[in-house]
């Protein structure tokens, strides 16, 4: 009697399992295929700060995030971004295996491990989770890479980068980060504009657009030849 109840307990326990487990993947497949079609209202990030800024009573850090179709966004800037952050963009399906085999191998080498992430990497972290260094961030941001590539095609991925990638303290997305930094939309960038915002976004509160380094503007001039090779999605 005490073994078939434990039985009994077991099993209810593993179909509870199970149900949390099919739930969660409704959720997200749901969560994916509604964002193919709806912009994203805010991000975790941008949810996190602006809650923050209520708490702390201090306005003047409240995020600013403003999306704008990816028509209306400097097709320089657009091909900015694939000439430094994803120039295989087109040619993956979210995960660059031969930038990945680089890394490997130049940690192997030197012992330096730099990241490897896509576009679509960067924007299933950005849309779907806070900034962290975890391991449950990476999972969460692997598992939301495979979801955005199987629903969305690369255009939409991109449009959805632009617009929800992180360019400082409070500046989320391409519109908000061409207001502060150049004082005009993202449909108006220039190419030496475009090159420089995307000059700073390995680390955004690091480097500044304002103030470039020397480093920056060398970044800035390999991106702007890079961009004629670009396509333009």
């Amino acid at each position: 009697m005490k073994k078939k109840r434990k039985k009994n307990r077991s099993a209810r326990f593993k179909w509870f399992l199970i149900k949390i487990v099919l739930s969660i993947l409704l959720f997200t497949w749901v969560q994916v295929a509604v964002l193919k079609v709806i912009n994203p209202f805010t991000t975790p990030n941008v949810a996190w700060e602006w809650g923050e800024s209520i708490w702390k009573d201090d306005p003047d850090k409240r995020p600013v995030y403003i999306f704008k179709p990816i028509d209306q966004i400097s097709p320089h800037l657009r091909r900015a971004v694939l000439a430094a952050e994803d120039q295989r963009f087109l040619m993956h399906h979210g995960f660059d295996l031969k930038e990945i085999q680089q890394v490997l191998h130049r940690f192997v080498k030197d012992g330096r491990l730099r990241g490897a992430s896509t576009i679509s990497m960067q924007t299933a972290r950005s849309v779907f989770w806070l900034s962290s260094r975890s391991v449950v961030r990476k999972v969460v941001e692997i598992y939301y890479t495979i979801l955005i590539e199987l629903f969305w095609d690369k255009r939409r991925i991109l449009e959805i980068y632009l617009n929800t990638v992180d360019w400082g303290t409070g500046v989320t997305g391409a519109e908000a980060a061409a207001q502060k930094y150049f004082s005009v939309s993202a449909e108006k960038l220039s190419p030496a504009q475009a090159a420089l915002m995307t000059a700073v976004l390995p680390n955004p509160h690091r480097w500044s657009v304002r103030q470039p380094s020397p480093y920056i503007k060398k970044r800035q001039l390999k991106i702007m030849e890079e961009m004629k090779k670009m396509p333009l999605l």
